[in-house]
C-alpha cells in the first residue's frame, strides 16, 4: 500500500510540539528559556503561527531595486570626485553629499558650501541620472540648499531635471547641538522659505527629513527610533499647516532616514512597522495613506574598530533586512568607517553588498516578502504598538509655547528616555549579555588593520549634545589603554594551570579569552602536574618569574581549586594564590565564581574571578589599573 502524505507528516499541532519542548526542558521555565526580550522588553517568541490573511506593506519602490547610496565626504575633493565615479560605474545610483560639520561626516566631509566646491566635488558626475541626498552642518540648512541650488543653475541643471533631498532637519539636529539656535517656529518659518525658494526654481523635493539617527546613536530602542522618527514628521506638518501649507501638500516634502542593526528580523519589522505608523498619521490627519519615501543606513553603533571584517557580516544583514523591509534607498557604511575614511577597496564592498543582494539574490523582486510570516508580522504589531505608545508621551510633552516633539527635546524629556535605554545597554554589554564578535567575544591581539585614506578624527559633541556612541567603544577603550601600558605591544597575564590538562582546559581557554577582551595577552602552558595528577607549585612558580608577566590567574576545576595542598592546611587554590603573590604577581584570578571559598580566595590574595555573566569592564579595568602600578 502506497504512503500517502498524510502518514508520513502526521498534523501536529502547537500543543503537541510544546509538549515535546517541556520534556527537553525537564522542568526549566519556558519563558526564561525559549522568550527572548528586544531592548523594548518586546517578547520574541520561538513560535508563531503564520498570518494567512495579510496585505503587503508597500512603499513607492513596489517590487524595484533599491537606490544604492554612495557617500562623498572626502576633504580632498579631487579624491573624493575618482572615487565617487568608481562607485557610480560600478552601480550606485545615489550619492550621498555630506558637508563638513554634519555628524555624519565623522571629522571628514567636503570643505565649504560653495557652488566651487560642489563643482569639484561632482565634477563629470551627471546630477540628472541619479538621486542625491545632501547632509550638512547642523541648522545649516540655508547655506547648502542655496549653494547647491546656485551649482545646479551654473550647471545649467533645472531644478525639475534633479531628484535632491535637501536634508533640512532642525529637530534632528537638536540632538547634535543639545538646543535650537533659534524658536522653533522661527526655523519653521526660515525652512518653508527655503522651500519655496527652491520650488520656484523646479526642485520638488523632499526637503524636510525625519533622520533617527542621532537619536539611535545615542542608545534608542528600536520602538524609540520609531517614535522620535513619527514625531518629527508631525511636528513638521503641524508648524507647516499653521503657516497655511495643506497637508496634502506638506507630507509629500518629507522623507525619512533610519538606521539598521545587525538584527534581521526585528530590522525587517522596524521599517515595515514605520509605514504602518505613519499610514495612521496620514489617516488621523484626514488624508488617504500614501507610501513615503524611506532611506536606511547600516548602522553606525553596530560597527567595530577591531576585528573590522566582521563588520561586513554586520553590514551585509542590516543591508538584507533594509531591503527585506521595504527600504526605497540603502547606504552600506564601508567596513572601515571606524577606523577612517574609507579606500576605494572598503567603498567597492560596501556597494557591493547591495548589489549581491539584488543583482544574485534578487531579493527586490518581491513585495513585501516578509508579509504573512508569523514571527515578524507579530513583531511588526508589536514595534507599531509600542512605539505608538512612545509617540503618544511626546504628543503630550508642552512648554515654553511648544509642543510635542520640539518640546520633548527642549524639557530633556527624549535625553533622559535615551539616557535610560543607552544605561540599560551597556549593562548588557558590560556584562556580554550582548556579546559582540572579535571585540567583547573571540578577541583577535594579533590582528593587522585595513588601510584607510586617513584615520577617524575623534569628536566631542558642545555640552548637552546627545552623545553618538558605538556599542563596541567601552571595549576599544580598554585595547587601547592596554597597548599604552604595554608601550604598543599587549601586556601580559600568566594562566596558572592547576591539575591535569582536562581538569583546566576549559577555563584556562575561557580566562584567555577573557583578558585578551582588554589587549592583555593570556600566556599558555600544558600545566604542572605530575604523573599522579598532583600540582608541582616549584614549577608552577618558575614558570610565571620566566614569564614576565605582571598578574596570574588560576585556571582549574573547582574539586582542584579545593584540593589539598602541601602547604598545611590551605586548598591548593589558596597555596597557589599566597605563593604567586610572594612570587611578585601584582594581581592573582581566578577563573570561575568563588562561591562559598570567596572570603578564603580574597584572604589568600586572589583580587578578582572570572566567569559568565560577571562585569567585564569593570573586572578588565582593575586589572588594567595594576598592570599600570
Amino acid at each position: 500500500m502506497t504512503a500517502t502524505r498524510h502518514n508520513i507528516f502526521p498534523p501536529t499541532t502547537e500543543a503537541d510540539w510544546r509538549k515535546a519542548v517541556e520534556q527537553v526542558l525537564k522542568g526549566a521555565d519556558f519563558e526564561k528559556v525559549m522568550v527572548g526580550r528586544t531592548s523594548d522588553g518586546l517578547p520574541v517568541l520561538p513560535l508563531h503561527p503564520r498570518r494567512k490573511e495579510v496585505e503587503a506593506i508597500a512603499g513607492p519602490r513596489g517590487a524595484e531595486s533599491w537606490r544604492i547610496s554612495a557617500r562623498i565626504a572626502d576633504p580632498d575633493a579631487e579624491r573624493g570626485n575618482a572615487l565617487l565615479h568608481e562607485d557610480l560605474l560600478g552601480g550606485a545610483d545615489m550619492i550621498t553629499a555630506t558637508l563638513a560639520g554634519s555628524p555624519q561626516a565623522r571629522g571628514f566631509g567636503l570643505r565649504d558650501p560653495s557652488p566651487a566646491s560642489w563643482s569639484q566635488a561632482l565634477r563629470n558626475v551627471h546630477c540628472d541620472l541619479v538621486a542625491l541626498r545632501l547632509e550638512g552642518a547642523p541648522f545649516g540648512g540655508r547655506a547648502l540648499a542655496d549653494s547647491f541650488a546656485a551649482f545646479a543653475q551654473a550647471s545649467r541643471l533645472p531644478g525639475a531635471t534633479l531628484r535632491v533631498d535637501f536634508g533640512l532637519q532642525p529637530l534632528a539636529d537638536f540632538a547634535a547641538l543639545g538646543h535650537f539656535p533659534l524658536a522653533f517656529g522661527t526655523l519653521m518659518t526660515h525652512a518653508l522659505e527655503i522651500i519655496r525658494q527652491r520650488q520656484a526654481e523646479g526642485f520638488a523635493g523632499p526637503f524636510l527629513r525625519c533622520d533617527s539617527r542621532p537619536f539611535h546613536e545615542a542608545g534608542a530602542t528600536e520602538a524609540q527610533e520609531l517614535a522620535l522618527l513619527v514625531a518629527q514628521g508631525v511636528a513638521y506638518l503641524r508648524a507647516l499647516e499653521e503657516a497655511g501649507i495643506p497637508l496634502e501638500e506638506a507630507r509629500g516634502w518629507l522623507s525619512f532616514t533610519l538606521a539598521v542593526d545587525d538584527d534581521f528580523f526585528l530590522g525587517i519589522a522596524k521599517l515595515r512597522a514605520l509605514r504602518l505608523l505613519w499610514a495612521r498619521v496620514e489617516e488621523l490627519s484626514g488624508l488617504r495613506p500614501a507610501p513615503v519615501a524611506i532611506h536606511a543606513e547600516t548602522a553606525w553603533r553596530m560597527l567595530t574598530r577591531h576585528d573590522v571584517h566582521v563588520n561586513l557580516l554586520r553590514n551585509t544583514i542590516a543591508a538584507f533586512a533594509a531591503g527585506i523591509g521595504g527600504a526605497d534607498s540603502v547606504e552600506v557604511l564601508p567596513f572601515t568607517a571606524p577606523l577612517g575614511l574609507a579606500d576605494a577597496a572598503a567603498r567597492r564592498l560596501a556597494r557591493n553588498t547591495s548589489l549581491i543582494l539584488l543583482d544574485e539574490s534578487s531579493l527586490a523582486r518581491m513585495l513585501d516578502p516578509a508579509a504573512g510570516a508569523g514571527s515578524i508580522e507579530a513583531m511588526t504589531d508589536a514595534l507599531a504598538e509600542k512605539a505608538w505608545s512612545l509617540f503618544g508621551a511626546l504628543e503630550g510633552q508642552a512648554g515654553n509655547r511648544l509642543r510635542g516633539m520640539p518640546a520633548a527635546l527642549e524639557n530633556g524629556f527624549v535625553a533622559e528616555m535615551l539616557r535610560d535605554a543607552r544605561d540599560a545597554r551597556l549593562r548588557l554589554l558590560a556584562t556580554r549579555r550582548q556579546p559582540l564578535t572579535g571585540v567583547s567575544e573571540f578577541p583577535d591581539l594579533t590582528e593587522t588593520l585595513p588601510a584607510v585614506l586617513a584615520e577617524v578624527r575623534p569628536h566631542a559633541g558642545p555640552e548637552g549634545a546627545l552623545p553618538s556612541l558605538r556599542l563596541a567603544e567601552p571595549y576599544e577603550h580598554l585595547r587601547d589603554r592596554a597597548l599604552r601600558l604595554g608601550q604598543g605591544k599587549p601586556p601580559r597575564i600568566f594562566l596558572a594551570n592547576l591539575g591535569r590538562v582536562a581538569d583546566f582546559t576549559a577555563r584556562a581557554t575561557f580566562a584567555k579569552s577573557f583578558f585578551e577582551v582588554a589587549g592583555i595577552e593570556g600566556l599558555g602552558n600544558d600545566g604542572f602536574a605530575d604523573a599522579g595528577g598532583k600540582t608541582d607549585l616549584a614549577a608552577l612558580l618558575a614558570a610565571f618569574r620566566a614569564s614576565g608577566a605582571a598578574l596570574a590567574c588560576l585556571a582549574s576545576s573547582d574539586d582542584v581549586y579545593r584540593s589539598p595542598s602541601d602547604a598545611g592546611e590551605d586548598s591548593l587554590a589558596v597555596a597557589a594564590a599566597k605563593a604567586l603573590r610572594a612570587a611578585g604577581a601584582r594581581q592573582v584570578w581566578l577563573a570561575g565564581r568563588p562561591g562559598v571559598d570567596e572570603a578564603a580566595y580574597r584572604a589568600a590574595g586572589i583580587s578578582g574571578f572570572s566567569y559568565v555573566g560577571c562585569d567585564v569592564l569593570a573586572s578588565l579595568e582593575a586589572a588594567l589599573d595594576a598592570i599600570g602600578t
